[in-house]
C-alpha cells in the first residue's frame, strides 16, 4: 500500500456486513502504481492542466465482485480528481481489471510489464480516460 494516498485523503473503502469489501483511490502525485517500498515512487505533484491524475490500488473482495463496488469507488475518484482540476485519469491495470476499466471509459495505451522480485513478469496495461 502507498500510504501517501491515505495521507492525501484520496483513498476510499467500501464496507458491507461490517467487513471491508473493496477499496481504491486516486492521486495527484507522479507515482502510477506500487507501494511505499516500490522502486518507482515519486510523491511530487502532478499539474492538473497538463497531466492525468492517477487511479490507484483498486481491490474488490472476490465474494463481492461484480456488484458495482469498483464502479462506485471509481466514480468517487473521478469526481474528486475533476474537482481538483484534472481533465484526464490514468492507471496501470492488471489483465483482470481491464474489462471494468474499459466499461468505465478507459482506453488501453500500452503494455508495461512489471518485474517481480522472483524473476517473473506481471502483465500490466497503462490506460487513460478523459473526464
Amino acid at each position: 500500500m502507498d500510504t501517501q494516498l491515505i495521507r492525501d485523503r484520496s483513498y476510499y473503502v467500501a464496507e458491507a456486513e461490517s467487513a471491508l469489501v473493496g477499496c481504491g483511490g486516486w492521486s495527484r502525485r507522479q507515482t502510477l502504481f506500487g507501494s511505499d517500498h516500490g522502486p518507482v515512487k515519486d510523491d511530487s505533484f502532478l499539474d492538473p492542466a497538463t497531466e492525468p491524475a492517477r487511479v490507484r490500488a483498486f481491490f474488490v473482495h472476490p465474494d463481492w465482485a461484480r456488484r458495482g463496488i469498483g464502479r462506485a469507488i471509481l466514480r468517487e475518484c473521478e469526481a474528486a480528481a475533476a474537482a481538483m482540476g484534472f481533465r484526464t485519469l490514468e492507471l496501470a491495470s492488471t489483465l483482470a481489471g481491464i474489462p471494468l476499466y474499459r466499461a468505465c471509459g478507459f482506453m488501453p495505451l500500452e503494455p508495461m510489464p512489471v518485474a517481480l522480485g522472483n524473476g517473473q513478469m506481471l502483465p500490466i496495461v497503462r490506460m487513460r480516460k478523459t473526464l
